[in-house]
């Protein structure tokens, strides 16, 4: 009876106190909420832009970041950077954009359509944009370049010398451990499993990675040449000699235009905002900005457009702000159709694809939307095999020049863990089975013939799903599908070329084509899932997101690998996922 009593005052304590937290958590976020509202800003003033935290398609309205109790960076939302550049060439309070940045934490097709927004925002107005920093990352110079000017620390660095990527090669660890890869695959490119069973790249891996890199650099140099007034050839000059080896090295060779210490750039910001040489520079950051309300209202419009956004693996069941769940993003999709309000959907698509009957359940949404209103898809980073076979029925598919895409491609991975589990562990097992196929696929064996021509059998016919998909919503046959699909990989300037993609331009360029197709003049933007309310959503993240904050500051770099093998744990039996994850620096 003790214990029993002791159970129930512990229960009572324990719900007592998360209620108290969260109650605390709420007044914390009205408190910072209320701070961080800036209702108007001072005249003379310069919109700071800063690109080192993490840069994602889409942040949640209502943020509590558990990130901040672990020092990490939070994250800057696409949708939110490219509405506040827009809104600050519109107010005259704001005389000029500061880029203060070094390290840039978002990858090239997210880069780019920040850059042209910038790059509009000068070519409009007659406001200055000025770039410092101590360290110019290869990203940064990139961005940068847009600038009328850039100062870099005398004893800073720039880096310019092209770009490489290097991947692991698992077989000979896997070998040791006696663990026996057992892959099915569809497509010679399909090398996502090639770490697997491979010690280095295949030949026809070596000649995608080498094009779609080759490609990206050749936009990264076509930036920064229309920025600097520098030919290709000085830039790849200056890259494959290793020319800038010193702050004085980017001078001389104009990717900058002056050496400064801090105390002298903020000389120059006062010249460009012509007040005296002591006088307060007045400065606001983008995440400040961005509560700044427009002063110019648009005339309310009932019309909308849905702007849905898909982020991350793809898989069954429900999804979050990292992950798209069919069971969210179909039920969205349904919605957004039957919604007579909204006139078009965009989805924003940013995914490395994932499991092939997820993909399958969001394609059908997409097919049946497309039947009573415009369906645009815009391209983010990546969206490539289950990424792009959610993509390929949309009437106009818009993608970066640098987004990854295609990778039409299937594969399957089972692990045999016999010998590990025998010769490491002392493990053995033995099996009782009512008939032939009951264990399929079970990890402590190898798979025999039949069993392997089984699942190479659903391999073939969902790669041939996929290529019939990709004929019918691209006006292609399956074989010309077929001969640019195996799994390969292209960036958005090739595979425009290819037929894959119908237009080079960023997230606004889709919504503005969404626009024209549903024939409206004005409309307003649904941003789509609709997110949890503050309570559900501190609940939610009071379990997962303090417990991957935790994680993350337990494993610190290595938190990306324990991401991709609890991914691995996690996936289906059959995969539609682009190859490779790789960072450009």
């Amino acid at each position: 009876m003790l214990r029993f009593l002791k159970s129930v005052l512990k229960s009572i304590l324990v719900t007592l106190i998360s209620f108290l937290i969260i109650v605390l958590i709420l007044i914390g976020i009205g408190v910072s909420s209320s701070m961080e509202e800036v209702e108007k800003i001072k005249e003379n003033t310069i919109l700071e832009i800063s690109l080192s935290e993490k840069i994602i398609d889409r942040t949640s309205e209502f943020d509590f970041d558990f990130s901040s109790l672990n020092n990490e960076s939070s994250s800057l939302g696409l949708d939110d950077i490219l509405k506040s550049i827009d809104k600050a060439k519109h107010d005259d309070n704001i005389k000029g954009i500061y880029l203060n940045i070094d390290m840039v934490n978002a990858s090239m097709a997210t880069l780019e359509e920040i850059r042209d927004k910038l790059k509009e925002f000068k070519d409009s107005t007659d406001k200055f944009i000025l770039s410092y920093s101590e360290i110019y990352s290869q990203k940064a110079i990139y961005i940068s370049s847009v600038s009328d000017k850039i100062y870099i620390h005398p004893e800073g660095f720039l880096e310019f010398k092209g770009i490489s990527y290097e991947g692991m090669f698992f077989k000979e660890a896997l070998e040791k451990l006696e663990v026996e890869p057992q892959i099915i695959r569809q497509g010679k490119f399909k090398s996502a499993v090639e770490p697997f069973m491979l010690d280095k790249m295949s030949d026809s891996n070596r000649e995608q990675i080498q094009r779609f890199i080759s490609s990206i650099w050749e936009d990264v140099k076509l930036g920064v040449s229309d920025g600097r007034n520098l030919s290709d050839e000085e830039l790849n000059n200056i890259a494959e000699n290793f020319l800038v080896q010193s702050a004085l090295d980017a001078v001389d060779y104009k990717l900058a235009d002056a050496l400064q210490y801090q105390d002298q750039v903020d000389d120059s910001l006062r010249k460009k905002l012509n007040i005296e040489s002591d006088a307060k520079i007045e400065k606001i950051s983008l995440k400040e900005y961005a509560n700044v309300p427009v002063s110019k209202k648009k005339k309310f419009s009932k019309d909308k457009i849905a702007v849905i956004f898909a982020q991350g693996a793809i898989n069954s069941g429900e999804g979050d702000n990292e992950n798209i769940g069919s069971e969210t993003t179909s039920k969205t999709i349904r919605k957004a159709r039957k919604d007579k309000k909204i006139k078009a959907i965009v989805l924003r698509v940013n995914s490395p694809g994932g499991s092939a009957l997820a993909s399958e359940t969001i394609l059908r949404e997409m097919e049946l939307a497309k039947e009573v209103k415009p369906v645009v898809v815009s391209m983010g980073d990546v969206a490539a095999s289950g990424g792009y076979y959610i993509a390929c029925k949309a009437d106009t598919i818009v993608a970066n020049p640098t987004t990854i895409t295609g990778s039409i491609g299937v594969f399957g991975v089972l692990m045999n863990l016999e010998k590990m589990m025998k010769n490491k562990l002392g493990i053995t097992t033995d099996r009782v089975k009512t008939n032939q196929f009951a264990d399929l696929a079970s990890p402590t064996r190898a798979l025999n013939e039949s069993e392997r021509a089984i699942i190479q059998n659903q391999v073939e016919l969902i790669y041939d799903k996929f290529i019939t998909h990709v004929a019918e919503g691209r006006n292609m046959t399956k074989e010309e599908v077929d001969s640019i699909g195996q799994g390969r990989v292209w960036t958005g300037k090739d595979a425009i070329d290819l037929g894959l993609v119908d237009v080079l331009g960023g997230m606004e360029d889709a919504i503005t084509i969404a626009a024209d197709m549903a024939k409206l003049e004005s409309y307003r933007i649904t941003k789509l899932p609709i997110e949890k309310n503050p309570v559900e959503k501190i609940i939610e993240d009071l379990g997962g997101q303090l417990r991957s904050s935790i994680i993350k500051n337990e494993l610190g770099k290595t938190y990306t690998y324990y991401q991709k093998v609890n991914e691995l744990m996690n996936m289906e039996k059959i995969q539609m996922r682009m190859p490779h994850q790789f960072e450009i620096y």
